[in-house]
């Protein structure tokens, strides 16, 4: 071993505490780094061989009824390889013990053998038959959420008829890995069903023998989709076809993609800023080394040692540091891979989930954490090369101490002799003071990225179910019906008040922009359901032209009064021009709104509705679910408390696990930068404490000096934090804003307030410990002299 490298071994261990916590920054940024992108291959991986395995369609559509006779035609559309006809039918469930109406949807399947297009993955007993005709599987998250398995019995009331089935089994199917009911946000086991059925009992009962209304299509190579979707639509327009979609459109695919997209921007985002902040602690450390070690380094010149050796030794100290940075990360973040795809598989129903952690993301984080360690300490290492001998042989010249500018300011007199030592300290020495204010003021930022993701949360929440959806219950019918159906809710025992909607499924088209989505019918001066004005306040909708989401008018480029086309994806299909006359703040979903007479008008339909919003006494809530699962028109029942139990859910799986991680992470750094800062004062100022305690100095005064100089520049660091957090927390909100959700900027006080707590207990922790070991100062051997 050579003498420089035994030098190194030496250096580590003087330096150990500071290279620890700087390893565990490094550590934070590979684990973070490692988690992304190893939870996202692995979840690509598991989608791609899923759908590959179990043959997920490409394109879909749904319509009224058509004969079977019809897949031939359809199959004989260029471009097209596999044709599967289903039925699919909505029910209502009923589940003795349950309280609350339970929705479903129930889809065919071939009665004999697997369907050419999304096979079901058999999780537990045994696939339906057609010779049996009360045989159903269900969808594995139903089955856990009411502990239902194979031979139990259920009931369903399917187009109108009540139908005891057995359960033959449960399934997971590609075509439902996110499991949404029509119209819902976020998945709920309990309260949606996703079954399916052999393709002739199912028909029997919604008496489409001969017949189907839904259908899903597999594509040839080299096809091209939007030519097939338009022969296909073309071909359904005369049974009621409510236009074709690509697999992109296809709700659970597309639910799934967006998540991926947000994780794949986080995998970005977050490893770059807390290795940002391990570069600029290495360049700290090694920088104000350099500087302590003067004398060593012009010893080791003046025995002949290379500038390229100097600079290698100071290297190799770094990526000794980085190195088990990388090591503690990688192991970090495979174990927090293995707890975020647990997640993933609770929230996306995957029948399984191939862990990967490929060579490609461990040299991506070795490389990228030594790229960042060597960078951030560059101009240290090339420093200490740079330095000649007869010059590293003189010590730093002493700093010229004279009178602060607090202190001409008249505030002297006010002023202690250890405080004017702290100020005058702080003042000659104004870069390295404001380096380490950057280092904290870094430490309580990312901080705050944690918690404003909860702050977040909880204002969604508020906006979406205390502002804008205020109903108990909202009920969907099969079909749009009359607003009749509206006066025959409200004579339900029980429904104190309702309001009639109307929801449309249209494609809007700008020139070359479009978007599929539903245009949204609204009773005037609605009080259970209303929009949002850019303010957050109630918007009265005007009685003609249409009203936009802000985000929506952003993917079409278009403000209010430009027209747009409407595209009527339902009954005759009508192509309309409509103006928008205004904008509306939402943070779920996209969509548009009109006022519910003009959207008839529109369509050239009298007073049709779609369904209601319905406020109950919640004292005979039970009698209403009840009433309402016996109406054969009602496809559907959605209550309230449960979205708001279900969303809060969803949100402390997915959202507050990852924020929960990242405030643990910030605490880490946060006391790694105040803590590196503190040990470095006191090995540079070892020596003049020491010199203050032979002079007659108590501990206690020389632990204020030195303690004093840390917590000046810990709140001198809190403000510009809190800014640079709030920066951090909107820059996150901008990168994962999606057509499914946006993430508005709301951080709280409380967050505030506890990104300040984190950075003082960090500093109060690091006081504790820089204090034991100045209370064992030798005082000896730091009076020794250079000179």
């Amino acid at each position: 071993m050579s003498a420089l490298d035994r030098k190194l071994g030496r250096d580590l261990w003087h330096l150990k505490g500071q290279a620890l916590a700087i390893a565990l920054v490094i550590a934070c940024g590979v684990a973070t780094f490692v988690m992304f992108l190893s939870t996202l291959d692995s979840l690509k991986l598991t989608r791609e061989h899923f759908y590959q395995n179990y043959r997920f369609a490409q394109v879909f559509a749904s319509l009224k009824r058509a004969p079977d006779s019809l897949v031939a035609r359809l199959v004989e559309i260029p471009g097209v390889a596999t044709v599967e006809a289903r039925v699919v039918a909505p029910v209502t469930v009923e589940l003795p013990g349950f309280a609350g109406p339970v929705s479903g949807l129930i889809t065919s399947v071939p009665d004999h053998g697997e369907s050419a297009l999304n096979r079901l993955y058999l999780k537990s007993g045994s696939f339906v038959s057609g010779a049996r005709g009360d045989q159903v599987l269900i969808s594995e998250a139903f089955a856990e959420a009411h502990h239902l398995r194979a031979g139990d019995r259920l009931a369903v009331i399917v187009n109108g008829r009540r139908k005891e089935l057995r359960i033959a089994g449960t399934a997971i199917s590609p075509e439902f890995i996110h499991q949404l009911r029509p119209g819902g946000v976020f998945p709920d086991y309990q309260r949606f069903a996703v079954m399916w059925m052999a393709r002739t009992p199912l028909a029997k009962a919604m008496d489409m023998g001969g017949a189907f209304n839904n259908v899903a299509l597999r594509l040839a190579p080299g096809a091209n989709e939007k030519d097939v979707i338009g022969r296909l639509d073309t071909a359904l327009a005369s049974y009621g076809g409510t236009g074709a979609y690509g697999r992109e459109d296809q709700s659970s695919h597309r639910f799934f993609s967006e998540e991926l997209q947000q994780l794949e921007s986080s995998s970005v985002l977050f490893p770059v800023i807390f290795l940002g902040v391990a570069a600029f602690l290495l360049n700290v450390v090694v920088s104000r080394l350099v500087s302590t070690q003067r004398d060593q380094i012009a010893t080791l010149k003046a025995f002949g040692y290379a500038n390229s050796a100097i600079a290698l030794h100071y290297l190799k100290l770094v990526l000794l540091v980085v190195a088990l940075g990388v090591a503690l990360g990688l192991g970090i973040g495979i174990w927090l891979t293995r707890l975020m795809g647990a997640i993933y598989m609770g929230f996306f129903r995957l029948p399984y989930i191939e862990y990967q952690l490929t060579p490609g993301v461990v040299i991506a984080a070795v490389l990228t954490s030594a790229a960042a360690g060597a960078l951030g300490t560059l101009f240290a290492v090339l420093g200490a090369a740079r330095l000649k001998p007869a010059e590293a042989m003189r010590p730093e010249p002493p700093a010229l101490y004279r009178e602060s500018l607090v202190e001409r300011f008249g505030l002297k007199r006010l002023m202690s002799a250890p405080m004017r030592m702290i100020v005058r300290h702080l003042g000659h020495r104004p870069v390295k003071s404001l380096l380490t204010v950057i280092g904290i003021s870094f430490a309580a930022a990312l901080t705050m990225t944690g918690r404003f993701q909860q702050d977040t949360v909880n204002f969604m929440m508020h906006v979406h179910y205390g502002l804008t959806q205020r109903d108990d219950l909202t009920v969907t019918f099969t079909e749009p019906t009359s607003r009749r159906a509206l006066f025959d809710l409200l004579g339900v025992r029980g429904v104190e008040y309702g309001e009639a909607f109307r929801n449309v499924p249209v494609r809007l088209r700008n020139g070359h922009y479009s978007y599929r989505t539903a245009i949204q019918g609204r009773q005037p001066q609605g009080r259970l359901m209303r929009v949002l004005d850019n303010r957050l306040q109630p918007l009265e909708l005007p009685p003609d032209g249409l009203v936009l989401t802000d985000y929506l008018a952003r993917i079409l480029h278009v403000r209010p009064g430009d027209e747009l086309t409407v595209e009527v994806l339902e009954g005759g299909r009508p192509v309309r021009r409509i103006p928008v006359v205004g904008l509306v703040k939402q943070y779920i979903g996209v969509s548009g709104y009109m006022d519910l007479a003009a959207l008839n008008r529109l369509l050239g339909d009298g007073p049709v509705v779609s369904g209601a919003y319905l406020a109950v006494d919640r004292r005979q809530a039970d009698a209403v679910y009840r009433k309402l699962e016996g109406m054969p028109r009602v496809a559907g029942v959605a209550v309230r408390e449960s979205e708001i139990r279900n969303f809060r859910r969803i949100m402390q799986e997915t959202m507050l696990f990852w924020s929960s991680v990242s405030t643990l992470f910030a605490a880490i750094i946060a006391f790694g930068v105040v803590y590196n800062s503190a040990r470095i004062t006191l090995t540079e100022r070892g020596r003049e404490l020491a010199s203050l305690r032979v002079l007659g100095f108590t501990r206690g005064e020389i632990s204020y000096i030195l303690l004093g100089e840390l917590a000046v520049l810990t709140l001198a660091a809190i403000p510009p934090g809190l800014l640079l957090g709030r920066w951090l927390c909107g820059y996150i909100a901008a990168m994962v804003q999606s057509d499914l959700y946006r993430v508005p900027l709301i951080v709280e006080p409380a967050s505030y307030a506890f990104s300040a707590l984190v950075v003082i207990l960090s500093a109060a922790v690091t006081g504790l410990l820089v204090r034991r070991r100045l209370d064992r100062l030798d005082l000896i051997a730091v009076l020794k002299t250079r000179e």
